[in-house]
């Protein structure tokens, strides 16, 4: 029989298990070593998720046992009961990678929850509203996440009952409103089902936890994986957590705070939360949340105690930490803590303010930067002159920051299809989900008019570097019309907008961005990196100004330069196609003179721009039929220019197409082929040299004879190590 354990307490785990329990499992359980007030529960280990896929995609009946024996040592834990008509334990399922994916997978809320036990929890509370709508709650979202029935169906439910009360928010809805909905949602899952609502909480919590796992071969988390470099086989971890409610009424609130500000790294606590809510409530932008810096003049000694915690984690973890929190009819809990996502910028900042601060070292604050981070510190900003003459339309919340420009698309779909055809769109929302993903990927910025910094759309953009701003409010969007309404103006689908994520600002028209600065943090941080590092950093370059951009960024020299890319020049193409198309070699030799002197150039200012620096170049090394016209149009042109029928031409095309190129007729056995090719590249790199270095300026007109001096050719050659050995006279290329 199988002795390995699937499932552990949280007083079982510490932090090093992150393998195992994955990322927020493994938080909570150091989090409960540590002293910190989190409601108690138990960790489904990623194994069970990978042994689920192994099992044909079912929990085994063991593992069923284990979660069951588990539930039994949280009820001792908490003094309730799973399934009590008296004081029933509630409970949250989530997942939780080893890594951090928000949004990605699925979340159940409220599980526990049956006819009989929402009486009970509203006599315990003395608050049926609360019960009721808890009740909701999880009706709607098992039926979502675990059962796949659309949220849009409960969705309409609840607008036509606020509709048939006159009122706008959820919260207005009563006791009796809610129960009417609880039926009226149970009818709902009947039909789309055909059996009724499940009653029995074990039943309800193995449905819930088979959910999760499947939920981490969704789409859109495939997407993220694929994104992230997340691989499939980590599977992810389910945690059962004893519920605690936002939502008992106006002593109750939950929310969601980042030790430092997350979009520009100032170490300030940042957060937001509302009372009387729940979770989803905070990040689904539906309602507008309060600032953290509230809290204090609501209840000031909550407020201490929060502070203090979130100190705690910080100094615990070395880093700037994410967190949930519940108040609970006046008591603190946090729910988790991880290492928060956050922009490049702030990751610079928190990166060297932490080794100021004495609580990292060079070395490890390195490691708190991804590189993906430091590339997005590359690209621009808006002009700072451009700035002052742009019409600003609105002003949301900088969610994340950069500069963005593009044309308006209002759907994930349309903004993935019209990136795919070449254009540059920003994606417009009233608030994100998880199933934009792919839109979000594709898009250059994302605006969204509901939601805060905390939304979906702020943590996914952080997390992507991409530019967001959220909760522009002054906007009005109609996804349906596709249009955007700010004040008299109207903006229709592929209408210019920029956003700077840096202010929160929304600008008319596409405005014109600058170069990044790579001055302050970034400096410093590289110059610990030059400090420590091993290995020298090298750019792949194939003209003048990317070997001057990667100059100015630090490159020590070109790694490689692919000859092919100089070639596609519209002046240069039709040279390049005539010596593909010749039948003689002293036919490709003619064409291959006239791309001689432009050769050379490109290898002289390259030489100019790295100075003393190594060059290593690759010789043409394409398949050749990359090159040749694809329409007939320019197989015409081509056809009349070298004097031959278009039939010819296409032909020649058939000949050269190869099935898979990567392993084709190119680099040097194109060489071998046609070593006319080899023997112009060598020249123009060694004239280039000589002329550039040496001071031997051979620019004659006769490109053949111009590197006649054949002991300068070998001492060049031999200097510079190409060959092993000495140059033969019959080794000279000419």
């Amino acid at each position: 029989m199988e002795n390995k354990k699937y499932v552990y307490l949280f007083s079982e785990g510490n932090g090093s298990m992150r393998n195992l329990l994955g990322g927020k499992g493994a938080n909570l359980a150091e989090m409960t070593r540590i002293g910190i007030p989190v409601p108690q529960g138990f960790i489904v280990t990623t194994e069970a998720c990978n042994k689920y896929y192994e099992d044909g995609k079912q929990i085994t009946a063991s593992i069923v046992e284990e979660i069951h024996k588990n539930i039994k040592e949280l009820e001792k834990i908490t003094g309730k009961e799973f399934g009590s008509n008296t004081n029933p334990l509630l409970v949250s399922v989530r997942s939780g990678a080893r890594v951090s994916m928000p949004g990605m997978m699925d979340t159940i809320l409220n599980l526990g929850l049956n006819d009989i036990a929402v009486e009970a929890v509203a006599k315990a509370t003395n608050n049926p509203r609360f019960a009721y709508d808890s009740y909701r709650r999880f009706i709607q979202m098992f039926s979502d996440v675990v059962m796949g029935i659309e949220k849009r169906l409960f969705e309409n439910l609840i607008d036509k009952a606020k509709e048939a009360k006159g009122v706008k928010y959820d919260t207005e809805l009563n006791e009796n409103d809610l129960k009417e909905l609880v039926v009226k949602f149970k009818e709902l899952y009947k039909k789309e089902k055909g059996e009724d609502f499940p009653q029995d909480p074990t039943v309800q919590l193995t449905e819930a936890i088979t959910a999760v796992f499947r939920s981490w071969d969704n789409p859109r988390a495939i997407v993220y994986r694929r994104l992230n470099d997340i691989p499939g086989e980590w599977g992810t971890a389910v945690n059962v957590q004893q519920m605690v409610f936002g939502n008992k009424g106006e002593t109750s609130g939950t929310g969601v705070a980042f030790s430092r500000n997350a979009a520009t790294g100032e170490k300030e606590i940042y957060g937001e939360y509302l009372m009387n809510a729940q979770g989803e409530d905070v990040v689904a932008g539906i309602r507008t949340p309060l600032p953290i810096s509230k809290l204090q003049e609501q209840n000031p000694a909550i407020y201490k105690q929060f502070i203090d915690i979130v100190h705690t984690l910080e100094n615990h973890y070395k880093d700037m930490q994410d967190m949930e929190f519940t108040i609970e009819e006046g008591k603190l809990y946090f729910l988790q803590t991880r290492n928060g996502k956050r922009t490049a910028q702030a990751a610079l900042k928190i990166a060297v303010d932490l080794v100021s601060e004495g609580m990292l070292t060079k070395e490890e604050a390195i490691l708190k930067v991804e590189p993906k981070q430091l590339d997005s510190l590359l690209h621009p900003t808006f002009d700072f002159t451009e700035l002052k003459n742009a019409k600003v339309i609105a002003k949301g919340l900088p969610a994340s920051p950069g500069a963005a420009c593009g044309k308006v698309a209002f759907s994930a779909e349309e903004a993935k299809e019209r990136a795919e055809k070449g254009e540059k769109v920003v994606l417009v929302r009233l608030e994100t989900s998880p199933e934009d993903i792919e839109g979000m990927i594709a898009a250059e910025g994302i605006l969204t008019i509901r939601g805060g910094m905390t939304s979906h759309a702020a943590v996914v953009a952080r997390g992507m570097g991409k530019c967001c701003v959220a909760g522009c409010g002054e906007i009005k969007v109609s996804e349906v019309a596709k249009t955007i309404e700010v004040g008299d103006m109207v903006l229709k689908e592929g209408d210019y907008i920029s956003l700077d994520g840096s202010t929160g600002v929304v600008y008319l028209g596409n405005v014109n961005k600058a170069t990044a600065d790579m001055g302050g943090n970034f400096e410093k941080l590289m110059s610990w990196v030059d400090e420590i590092r091993q290995m020298k950093v090298r750019t792949n370059a194939d003209n003048p100004r990317d070997a001057k951009a990667a100059v100015d960024f630090g490159a020590e020299g070109i790694g490689l330069c692919r000859t092919e890319h100089m070639f596609f020049d519209e002046e240069r193409i039709p040279a390049v196609r005539k010596m593909i198309l010749s039948n003689t070699v002293e036919e490709r030799v003619k064409a291959l003179d006239t791309l001689l002197p432009m050769q050379q150039k490109d290898f002289e200012d390259i030489y100019r721009v790295m100075g003393e620096r190594p060059v290593n170049i690759r010789l043409l090394d394409p398949p050749l039929h990359e090159f040749l016209p694809q329409d007939d149009e320019t197989i015409a042109e081509l056809a009349k220019d070298m004097g031959i029928e278009p039939i010819v031409i296409k032909k020649r095309c058939e000949e050269l197409a190869e099935f898979n190129p990567m392993l084709g007729h190119r680099g040097c056995r194109l060489a071998v082929t046609y070593p006319e090719i080899a023997v112009m590249q060598t020249k123009a790199i060694i004239n280039a040299y000589n002329f550039h270095f040496l001071g031997h300026k051979h620019r004659s007109s006769d490109h053949r004879k111009v590197f006649e001096d054949k002991d300068i050719f070998k001492d060049v050659i031999n200097d510079e190590e190409v060959f092993e050995g000495e140059l033969s006279e019959d080794q000279i290329p000419f």
